[in-house]
């Protein structure tokens, strides 16, 4: 049977196990079955595996019988005391949280050993919002024997070089992946995540720029002089994306949150997997393609191929956005035992309106080997030569927004905030604190920083009092956090550098023990954080792999909540966020003058660089604090 990314059926099952949506697709489950009878002619009719679909109510029931049987909707992962025998916890790895395997009409008490002709395996598992999203791709029988063996051998593990292991069996099936990508696809539609890379218009564009960003972002699509009816673009709830400078949205509609849209899903599953065979999963092409229909205006010259990144031409005024976003994660520790540590993970991205199948070209500036650490491109892309800090890129833009480029970088400037935070509990419900900063030290113009916010949360503790005057800025308080805003919005910092101290004191209310009961149980009775976990008295100990990981880690800890693990007892940090914009901290630049179009065509070029904050964490000097141990060659 050849290899490939075929789907045999797809479930969607809400948080009572009900199923609210199912497809499948009879031409690869012919395949399947043919696949089957072969297999089953040549094993002599000994191990067949199980032939058919089930209907929604057997994939149910089999469903919530799995999730009685491994404790919670994901399972274990490895194996436990109470891991029977047949199931998936029994494999003792914890991808079985993610490809699960289900049986129908499992019979109470009898030989395992005839399990598989009952097995329904690989699922692949999803969960989303309040949804469960179950995917079964085509795979040979033989892979499903293969794994039916594993869930009732003795052992337990995988032992490196063993032909029958779990990862042996999925590096062989392509068609994991691909269905993996479309249970995501699935999840991030249903929950109205779907979004494309943002591409934001520079402050200063050419006045035509600057009208079509604007009418774009409101909706006006007759302005920009589109000739093909698009439907109006949802406004962001990105406060980012409402300034003055406009965020070009995508032409696709961006759903929101709503209860399951089946419509949508028909539409989807059709255009990006006919007949159960993946072609596209960008939702976006799709909706556009519905929304925009075809047209032989839409045929491309006869010399040309039409790539599939795009399904139809561009009809209207022609231009070319290039927006660098970089975001910045650091581990500031102010120790000379542990060093700081910063990375930058970064993407360009693109928006390229220009009518027919053109190639778009330019020098790639700021790709020194010494910063740039791991570089991709999108598939459209073409690197012909490279230099050594100079690369050419080419490329026939797809429609929309696009990531052209993603790459992790070190910063060759320095870190934009420095200093340290000290917090030192002087009482049970008294503590004082320190922050010295240093911004933009060794920044020059035009990196300019627009706001700059430290955060030091509480969340097992409740603020009552803060006493403290910051050398710059304002503070406010919330429940469970001290927020103190260094450089609000409309007062950019831009040329020079600035010191921020902030001296104080806070003051909690009276200290309540709260014995959790997740901390004080044995090993088994912590519930699945993404699951709602069903015990009874035959199953009060089944557990996660994260979870246990946790409990080992908290002995020594006061028992709290997992929802701030990082916030136990000493464990306490505060977080910076900010914004800079005018040019990136690793160097990567796109030189507009450089850009060239072929066949030409007079298109503006238009780009802008913005850089936030990630996970920008400053770690309490006088606490402890998690730090990785570099890795030292033998």
């Amino acid at each position: 049977m050849p290899q490939g990314s075929s789907i045999r059926a797809i479930w969607i099952l809400n948080s009572l196990d009900a199923v609210l949506f199912s497809r499948r697709f009879p031409v690869v489950e012919k395949r399947w079955r043919g696949a089957c009878k072969t297999e089953k002619e040549s094993s002599g009719g000994n191990d067949a595996v199980f032939p058919l679909l089930p209907s929604d109510s057997e994939l149910a029931a089999a469903f919530v019988d799995r999730k009685r049987r491994e404790g919670s909707i994901r399972g274990c992962g490895i194996r436990a005391s109470q891991s029977a025998k047949g199931s998936d916890s029994w494999v003792d790895d914890p991808i079985t949280r993610h490809i699960i395997g289900v049986y129908m009409s499992k019979e109470e008490g009898g030989d395992v050993n005839n399990d598989i002709n009952n097995l329904l395996w690989p699922l692949v598992l999803h969960t989303k919002g309040q949804f469960c999203i179950l995917v079964l791709p085509l795979v040979e029988p033989r892979h499903v024997r293969a794994y039916a063996r594993l869930c009732t051998r003795s052992d337990c593990g995988n032992a490196v070089g063993v032909e029958d292991s779990i990862s042996s069996i999925l590096l062989d099936l392509l068609s994991i992946t691909g269905a993996s990508m479309v249970a995501h696809a699935i999840g991030d539609i249903i929950t109205g995540d779907v979004v494309e890379p943002e591409v934001v218009v520079s402050a200063s564009p050419s006045v035509g720029g600057l009208l079509d960003s604007l009418t774009g972002s409101i909706g006006i699509s007759s302005i920009s002089s589109r000739a093909k009816p698009v439907a109006p673009p949802v406004a962001s709830s990105n406060p980012t994306s409402s300034a003055v400078t406009g965020t070009v949205t995508s032409d696709a509609n961006k759903t929101g949150s709503r209860p399951l849209d089946k419509d949508v899903l028909r539409t989807f599953i059709s255009s990006s997997m006919p007949f159960g065979t993946l072609l596209d999963l960008s939702f976006p092409n799709i909706i556009s393609i519905k929304a925009n229909g075809f047209s032989s205006s839409d045929l491309p010259p006869s010399d040309l191929k039409q790539p599939a990144w795009k399904p139809y031409l561009y009809k209207g005024r022609q231009r070319i956005l290039f927006s660098i976003h970089e975001t910045v994660h650091a581990a500031m520790y102010d120790r000379d035992e542990i060093p700081d540590s910063i990375s930058i993970s970064g993407q360009i991205n693109c928006r390229a309106e220009l009518e027919g199948l053109p190639d778009v070209s330019f020098p790639l500036i700021g790709l020194n080997s010494d910063k740039i650490e791991v570089l991709s491109f999108h598939p459209c892309v073409q690197v012909p030569e490279q230099g050594v800090d100079k690369q050419a890129v080419m490329f026939s833009p797809p429609l929309g927004n696009f990531a052209l480029m993603r790459y992790q970088a070190v910063c060759g400037i320095g870190p934009p905030i420095k200093g340290f935070y000290q917090l030192s509990m002087v009482s049970e419900d008294k503590g004082d604190f320190l922050f010295k900063l240093r911004l933009m030290d060794g920044y020059k113009s035009p990196l300019t920083m627009e706001f700059c916010t430290v955060t030091m949360p509480f969340p097992r503790r409740r603020v009552v009092l803060i006493d403290g005057t910051p050398s710059v800025g304002i503070v406010s308080t919330t429940e469970h956090s001290v927020e103190w805003k260094i450089i609000v919005g409309g007062r950019g910092l831009s040329g020079k550098s600035i010191e921020a101290t902030f001296p104080g004191k806070v003051q909690f209310a009276p200290w309540k023990p709260q014995i959790s009961p997740q901390s004080s149980l044995a090993f088994g009775s912590i519930t699945d954080e993404d699951s709602d976990m069903e015990t009874d008295g035959n199953n009060n100990s089944m557990v996660n792999v994260e979870e246990f990981i946790m409990e080992k880690m908290s002995k020594d800890l006061h028992p709290a909540n997992l929802e701030e693990p990082f916030c136990w007892h000493a464990y306490n940090y505060a977080k910076v966020s900010f914004k800079i914009v005018g040019a990136s901290l690793s160097g990567m630049l796109i030189d507009q003058k450089s850009v060239s179009i072929y066949p030409a065509v007079k298109a503006p070029v238009e780009s802008s660089t913005q850089v936030t904050s990630g996970e920008y964490i400053l770690w309490n000097t006088l606490g402890r604090c998690p730090s990785a141990v570099p890795v030292t060659k033998v």
